[in-house]
Order: C-alpha cells, then sequence, then structure tokens
C-alpha cells in the first residue's frame, strides 16, 4: 500500500506539488522574458522612429537650402536669357551691357562662371569677364542635350571637372535659348562648385558611420560627404539595388545593406522639389541603435540573471520538497511497517483490507483472508524466553513473505505470533493452495532451538465471493474462526471457513 495522499485523478500530490511548482515558475520565466523582449521591441522601433523623424529634418534641412540656392541660379539664368533677348542693349558699350545681363548672378554662394553660349557653343557673354573668353563648350553633355531637346525646362547636368582655375569639381544649371519660331539659338548656362554641398552636409550632424548624399534623378552621385569610396562623384549609382528604390519612390525610408561598404544603414530620402535632385541620407544602424543596444545588454543581462535565480530558487524548493516528501514516506512507511518481522502493522492491513474490500464490491471478483497462528508459541516463548521467541516469529514472517508475491497481495502480522494474509482476486481454492504451501514450508525450517520440535502454523481462510459476509469485518472474523477450528482440530493444518 502506497503511504502518500492521491489526487481524485490519481495522482499523488507531492508529485502534484512539484508539477505545479515547476509550471508556476515556468510560467513567471516566460511571463517575464516576453514582457522584457516586447519592451525592447518597442524600444528598438522607437529608436528607429526617432533615427528617421532626425534624418527626415536634415533632408528637409538640405532640401530647403538647395532649392533655395538652385532658384538663385534659375533667377540668374532667367535675368541672363532675358537679357540677351533685348535689341536695345546691342548697341550699349561693353561693360553696361555684361552688368544687365549679369546683375543677378553675384547671390548665388560657390558659383562657377556663367555663360552664354551661341548655336555653335562659342561663348557670347561670360560673368567672369567683360570681354568674353575664347572657348567652345559645344561638347559639353549639357549643350549637346539642349541641341537635341526643344524642351525649355533647366537641365541640371552630371558633375564635370571645370577647364580652367583649380580644375574642380562642378554642375551646371542650364536653359535652350529658342527664336520665335522655336529655332535652336545656343544656350545659357551657370556652373556651381559642388564644394557648396560638401561644406553644407559638413556643417549636419549624422553621426558616426553617416554620410549625406546628392543624387540626380539619372541616379549620378553629385556630392557625398563623407565619401565612402575615391572618385564618388560621377558615379553612376542608377542600376544599385538601393539606390533603385530611392529613385523610383523619389521620398521615403527604409533599412537595407549598403552595397559600397556593406553596411547596414537606414536611408532617408526626398526629392529636392520639382528638381531632378534626390538628397539621401543613409545613417548606420550601428549607430541609430548604439544607446538601444547597451540597454538591451544590460535588461538582457539583469533578466536573464533574474529567470536563473528564479529557476535555482524553484530548483532548490523542489529538491527540500522531494527530500520532505521522502521522510514523509519514511516515516509512513515506519508507520505501516512491523518493527520486529518487517511485515505490514496492523494498521496497515486494516487499511489495504478496507480497500481491497471496496474494490471486490464493486468488480465483484473474490477477495480471501488467510489467518497464520504459529501452534504451541507461547509454550516455546516461556520455555526458551522471548529473545528465541522473536528469532521465530522473525523467520515466519519472512517466510510467509517469501510466498507473497503478487503486488496487490499483503502479509502483515495481526498481532502477538498470528499473522493475516490478503488476497485480492483470490478463491477459495487459489488461497487452499497457498496456504498449504505455506504450511509445508514452516514444516522444513529448521528448529529455532537444538532439539527442540520444528516449528509449525495452523492456517484459517475465509473467502467473500458476493457472499456470504456483508462487511469486512465479518469476513475476517470468519477466517479467525476457521483458524480455531485448524487449532482445535490438531494444528498444523488449514481450514477454509464455511
Amino acid at each position: 500500500m502506497s503511504a502518500s495522499s492521491t489526487t481524485p485523478g490519481n495522482t499523488p500530490l507531492p508529485i502534484r506539488s512539484e508539477r505545479v511548482l515547476v509550471l508556476a515558475s515556468s510560467l513567471v520565466v516566460i511571463a517575464i522574458v516576453s514582457i522584457v523582449t516586447f519592451l525592447l521591441i518597442r524600444e528598438h522601433a522607437s529608436a528607429q522612429q526617432d533615427a528617421t523623424r532626425a534624418a527626415t529634418n536634415i533632408v528637409q534641412l538640405i532640401d530647403a537650402d538647395v532649392l533655395r540656392n538652385v532658384e538663385l541660379y534659375d533667377l540668374s539664368l532667367q535675368g541672363l536669357i532675358a537679357a540677351a533677348k533685348r535689341d536695345d542693349l546691342r548697341d550699349v558699350s561693353p561693360t553696361i551691357r555684361h552688368l544687365a545681363l549679369f546683375d543677378r548672378a553675384t547671390a548665388a554662394p560657390y558659383k562657377g562662371d556663367i555663360l552664354l553660349l551661341d548655336k555653335r557653343g562659342d561663348v557670347i557673354a561670360d560673368s567672369a569677364s567683360i570681354e568674353p573668353r575664347k572657348g567652345n563648350y559645344a561638347d559639353r553633355e549639357y549643350f549637346q542635350s539642349h541641341v537635341q531637346d526643344p524642351s525649355p525646362r533647366m537641365m541640371i547636368s552630371r558633375p564635370f571637372r571645370a577647364r580652367s582655375g583649380e580644375h574642380d569639381w562642378r554642375i551646371s544649371f542650364s536653359y535652350r535659348l529658342n527664336d520665335d519660331q522655336g529655332g535652336f539659338l545656343g544656350v545659357a548656362e551657370a556652373a556651381m562648385r559642388l564644394s557648396y554641398f560638401s561644406q553644407l552636409f559638413k556643417s549636419l550632424n549624422i553621426g558616426h558611420g553617416g554620410t549625406v548624399n546628392l543624387v540626380s534623378r539619372d541616379g549620378i552621385v553629385l556630392a557625398q560627404e563623407p565619401p565612402l569610396a575615391e572618385d564618388m562623384i560621377g558615379r553612376d549609382y542608377s542600376k544599385r539595388p538601393n539606390f533603385i528604390r530611392i529613385l523610383r519612390e523619389g521620398n521615403g525610408s527604409f533599412t537595407a545593406i549598403s552595397s559600397t561598404d556593406q553596411t547596414l544603414r537606414l536611408y532617408t530620402f526626398s526629392q529636392v522639389g520639382d528638381l531632378p535632385l534626390v538628397v539621401v541620407v543613409a545613417l548606420s544602424s550601428q549607430a541609430v541603435f548604439a544607446s538601444w543596444e547597451r540597454t538591451a545588454l544590460l535588461v538582457s543581462g539583469a533578466t536573464g540573471a533574474l529567470c536563473i535565480g528564479l529557476l535555482w530558487l524553484t530548483w532548490r524548493l523542489r529538491r527540500e520538497l522531494r527530500r520532505r516528501h521522502r521522510a514523509e514516506r519514511e516515516l509512513a512507511h515506519l508507520a505501516s511497517v512491523d518493527s520486529l518481522t518487517g511485515l505490514a502493522n496492523r494498521r496497515a492491513l486494516d487499511e489495504t483490507l478496507r480497500q481491497e474490500w471496496l474494490r471486490a464490491q464493486r468488480s465483484g471478483q473474490p477477495l480471501s483472508v488467510l489467518m497464520v497462528d504459529a501452534d504451541h508459541f507461547k509454550a516455546f516463548n516461556d520455555r526458551y524466553g522471548h529473545q528465541r521467541g522473536d528469532e521465530a516469529l522473525r523467520a515466519l514472517a519472512q517466510l510467509i513473505g517469501q510466498h507473497v508475491r503478487r503486488p496487490a497481495d499483503l502479509a502483515a502480522r495481526y498481532g502477538g505470533e498470528e499473522f493475516s494474509v490478503v488476497l485480492p482476486e483470490t478463491t477459495t481454492a487459489g488461497a487452499f493452495t497457498m496456504a498449504q504451501n505455506i504450511r509445508e514450508a514452516v514444516e522444513q525450517l529448521p528448529a529455532i532451538v537444538a532439539g527442540d520440535t520444528p516449528m509449525t502454523v495452523s492456517i484459517g481462510i475465509a473467502t467473500w465471493a458476493q457472499g456470504p459476509y456483508s462487511e469486512v469485518q465479518q469476513l475476517l472474523l470468519a477466517a479467525d474462526k476457521a483458524l480455531y477450528q485448524a487449532k482445535a482440530s490438531g494444528r498444523n493444518r488449514v481450514v477454509c471457513a464455511m
């Protein structure tokens, strides 16, 4: 018989309590990890939103500055074109004509030369001098484009090196000049030094590893600060995946790996007004999430330590519970075992007999009980003393225990020199066979005291097989009566209750 309490589902309470403890601790750990993970994910998204907002502000600032200065160039060119079409300026002095043509050109910062070219590409007016320079610019890309394209819109060229001065990088803003019939008359062109963009970009704080780029709608890099590679200016990025998306969408933000330095970056970009220019701010994800990563590392470490500590305490508590349960089982075992013989005691016998009686009532299976008593034990005990008597009882208990092999069977000390065996699902014939085997085996035991007669036992049997007993005590009493009948009939025999 198990000494542990059980639940209605036949699960021992100690095992159930351990399972509840482990489950509760696991759920707490999962909840902690889930909450911390959710908060870290939210903070990660917040860090990205803040970076995108800051990058958007930078883009808008660049847009406004670039657009304002491009408008100055546009104003200068429009003034140049309007003045060039005036017939009354042809007869004035070169100085006055120069002032009339280029009076609006001085306001543009980082300006290069502003030129008026005829239809052959020769310079007919030059902002740098009253006397136009000698030169032909028909080979320039912007000139060829205007020859082929009659559109009146302003064109922004690819970056090019200046032919004079420092040979620095420049871009040009240009318009086509047409006659009244739309025929090609020439080009008005103004150059801007790209150092303007570099100076503008350097004044912005974009964090470590970030870049600011100005790209034409054709995918040509016009300016980048700081440059990620040598000779970046003038490169065609129109075929690279990130720039394909930038040029297609015009405005927006996304995260991707840079094809230039294989760094994960947060790209924020916007077209400059109606101009064919796109400003791209590319922030390094490592810089964007540096603070978040430090926080995540600290929080994750603290959470991990907390969860490990909780699991360790759970393990310690579970171990203590097991020790307690083990001690309780040992105490229960001691409370149910006869200290002299090692068999179950009277308390365990009564509990087992009650349970098997109820089970037999439900199943209808037979239940047999054996009452075993050592013959002439009192006289043996008086003659040789209690020590020898105890030896005899231990030998008899060991032999009975050896014959009770099924897990459901129980051998117990009933009291004094009397023993009882409970045999569930056993008929009278089966119980009689076991009783005879026990009786014959006792006869074969060596004498406890040399020269004394061998030990014998008398055994009484009672069986419930859907009658005739209505209570378990009646069954036990019937077996006891059969035992005394065996003794009265001469001892060393088995008698079944009728």
